[in-house]
């Protein structure tokens, strides 16, 4: 779409739509600190990032991309005081709520990734009926990482695997990269072609560290709650100027 006011492109007129990335994958940082220059409280801060999602969900879909997933909630954030954490799971239950009509509505499908079994009774019913409702979608596939964290992850593929060894089902020698990409909750996923991280820290903070290996990696300082679709769309421009080689 052409900027009828100033007469410029956007960095969406800029994508080649015939090689955009299969799979992004964003760190959504800087809620808190938003909300804070602002004067409002973190939750506030949480609450308009929630406006951010569903902004680059609609830019995901725009351009055809498969699968985007969130880093929503990490197992790090359990730590963080009660009453931003009930905040944040009611958030999630009425976010999931309130948006699942419009997943529907736009071919989208809702997956989860993560120890699901951490949240609240009301979120994962919340979570599970969308995950239901939403799961015969064909369009773009919305990953959200709840009570997630990727040490977790692969300690818990490597318990799967010893379990498997000592029956039997498996031998030593067999246990290889594809092995433990089987085991893993991102099993039926594409590893991301891109990450994004807001709010300009420059860490990975325990998100998808075997998916990774090749990703190529997307550090903005703009916070989450102002990243939009043209900050979207540039990431996404900035990706397509660049040279994979996948360690060759």
């Amino acid at each position: 779409m052409k900027n009828k006011v100033q007469g410029m492109s956007t960095y969406k007129d800029k994508i080649d739509l015939t090689r955009v990335p299969t799979h992004i994958a964003i760190i959504m940082d800087g809620n808190g600190r938003w909300a804070k220059e602002r004067g409002f409280d973190r939750i506030w801060g949480h609450q308009q990032g929630v406006v951010s999602v569903r902004e680059i969900t609609e830019a995901a879909a725009e351009i055809n991309i498969k699968y985007l997933t969130l880093y929503a909630f990490s197992t790090e954030n359990w730590e963080r005081p009660q009453s931003e954490v009930d905040a944040l799971m009611e958030l999630l239950i009425d976010t999931i709520e309130s948006e699942t009509p419009s997943l529907n509505k736009n071919n989208v499908r809702l997956m989860a990734i993560g120890d699901l079994s951490r949240l609240p009774k009301k979120a994962t019913e919340k979570l599970q009926h969308s995950l239901d409702q939403t799961s015969k979608n064909s369009g773009l596939s919305l990953i959200l990482a709840l009570s997630y964290s990727s040490r977790w992850e692969i300690t818990n593929a490597l318990k799967n695997i010893c379990k498997d060894v000592s029956t039997g089902k498996y031998g030593i020698d067999e246990i290889n990269d594809e092995l433990v990409r089987e085991h893993l909750t991102t099993k039926s996923i594409p590893d991301p072609d891109l990450l994004i991280r807001t709010s300009g820290e420059l860490r990975i903070s325990n998100f998808l560290l075997w998916q990774i290996a090749y990703t190529e990696l997307y550090f903005t300082s703009t916070h989450w709650p102002a990243f939009r679709k043209e900050s979207f769309y540039e990431a996404v421009y900035d990706f397509q100027q660049r040279e994979r080689r996948y360690g060759k």
